[in-house]
């Protein structure tokens, strides 16, 4: 059901001359959903990190100049279709794409074709295989630390980036999502958050401007960006703070917008595989008060945001596994993604080269703990009714999907609401296969619509 309703929403459906009509997406391929309804159909997700977004001056000494030199800088393999279908074929539903959009930029703030084009082959691969696509523009060299002393020109070179981003994919469809940044927006030279309140309406101030202006830049561009469903990065992505109440989401006149924070409490067993200066490193994980702060925080987002109709992604979520007890590793994980996507929230798992996900054979390494993730989904109804429901050949009545006895535009409506993903199931399914090949579209909506017309107007 769900890989043939991704192929119609980039079709529309169009029925003419006659009363009734259906659309599955605009003519451009954005469906009337809200972003509510879009989070929670982007599932269960995973990161294509430590590829696109890496940087550093050395790559550009010591690489040839190519898009391959800074995506396999550290570590990743050149990426290929296999690599990005085994994602999919793992019951991945998103993929976001941390991208250093500076790689490769001339002085003037333009994006190398190239690179671009590289990126649009991922995204490209990604959609094809039916998941959704969240691009961002991440750390890339840690430029943004410069907005608060260079206010003007960091604008300047953000904005230049997303317009140039916005003619890319304008005629993409609404799979792809747009976030503004990734864990940058707050600058400690401004607000200590440990040193009191001087200077946190400031910073505040300016994580709020900054996502302004990515909606009014996406939303004046052209194509489909108008109405596509954006990501605003939270106050450093941190729960706590983008809870703030100084923390605003933007004015978006398409009102599609989703915020995003990350979750790697806490910081000794998610982030530390030793000991260091500012904590101490923790192998195992699980405890009533570990499992509690999760909850915590998980409905903390909920009250402040979900419940009020902003839906939420957990952007980044997940450890190391160095140092670190497997079964932890496996229960953290699962349940830090169980705990968001049982409150409608879309968790995306922070991944690199040879940490959870193979890229060489393109599956998932534990697959204990990817079933304990995936089994947070609700179990998919069959695409086709059970062998009691089938009515025998010999009583089928073309058409009459409701299985009523009667083929009368009940059943068109039917029909038409089960291929946009309305309904789950249909009566009587071979009475709908006008095409006579065992699968249901738009084809059959057509010649349904135009045998109900002929038998009607007798």
């Amino acid at each position: 059901m769900k890989k043939l309703f991704s192929a119609l929403s980039a079709t529309a459906l169009f029925i003419t001359s006659t009363p009734f009509s259906v659309c599955a997406a605009d003519n451009n391929g954005m469906r009337d959903i809200s972003t509510v309804e879009l989070v929670k159909d982007m599932g269960i997700g995973i990161n294509l990190g430590n590829t696109y977004e890496s940087c550093g001056d050395w790559i550009a000494q010591w690489g040839d100049g190519t898009p391959e030199s800074y995506e396999t800088a550290w570590g990743s393999p050149v990426i290929t279709q296999d690599i990005i279908q085994g994602y999919a074929d793992a019951d991945f539903d998103t993929l976001r794409i941390p991208v250093a959009w500076s790689n490769l930029m001339a002085e003037d703030y333009t994006i190398s074709s190239e690179y671009l084009s590289a990126v649009r082959e991922v995204v490209d691969w990604t959609l094809d295989s039916g998941m959704y696509a969240i691009v961002n523009l991440h750390w890339d060299g840690g430029w943004f630390e410069n907005f608060p002393t260079d206010k003007e020109n960091c604008m300047k070179k953000y904005t230049k980036i997303w317009e140039q981003l916005c003619d890319a994919f304008e005629d993409y469809n609404d799979y792809l999502i747009f976030e503004s940044q990734n864990e940058e927006l707050g600058w400690s030279s401004l607000w200590n958050r440990w040193g009191g309140p001087e200077g946190k309406e400031e910073s505040f101030a300016l994580a709020n401007e900054i996502n302004q202006a990515f909606v009014d830049v996406v939303r004046s561009s052209g194509g489909n960006n108008p109405q596509r469903h954006l990501l605003i990065s939270g106050y450093n992505t941190d729960i706590e703070l983008t809870c703030d109440p100084l923390f605003k989401m933007p004015v978006d006149p398409a009102n599609r917008m989703a915020v995003s924070v990350h979750y790697y409490t806490p910081a000794g067993f998610a982030i530390l595989e030793e000991d260091a200066d500012w904590g101490k490193a923790s192998s195992t994980w699980g405890t009533d008060a570990e499992i509690a702060e999760l909850e915590r925080n998980m409905d903390l987002m909920k009250t402040t945001f979900t419940d009020n109709g902003i839906p939420v992604i957990i952007g980044e979520y997940g450890c190391p596994k160095k140092n670190k007890e497997e079964a932890s590793v496996r229960k953290f994980i699962s349940s830090v993604c169980k705990e968001a996507y049982t409150r409608g929230m879309c968790p995306v798992l922070w991944d690199i080269t040879d940490l959870h996900y193979d890229r060489k054979n393109c599956k998932m390494f534990d697959e204990e703990m990817l079933n304990s993730m995936m089994s947070v989904k609700p179990e998919e109804m069959p695409t086709e009714p059970t062998e009691p429901t089938e009515p025998p050949a010999s009583e089928i009545i073309m058409g009459d999907v409701n299985a009523d006895g009667e083929y009368t535009v009940a059943d068109i409506v039917l029909l038409s609401n089960w291929l946009l993903g309305k309904e789950i199931n249909l009566k009587n399914w071979e009475a709908a296969d006008f095409c006579n090949d065992n699968v249901i579209d738009s084809y059959d909506l057509c010649l349904a619509r135009y045998q109900l017309v002929k038998t009607t107007s007798r």
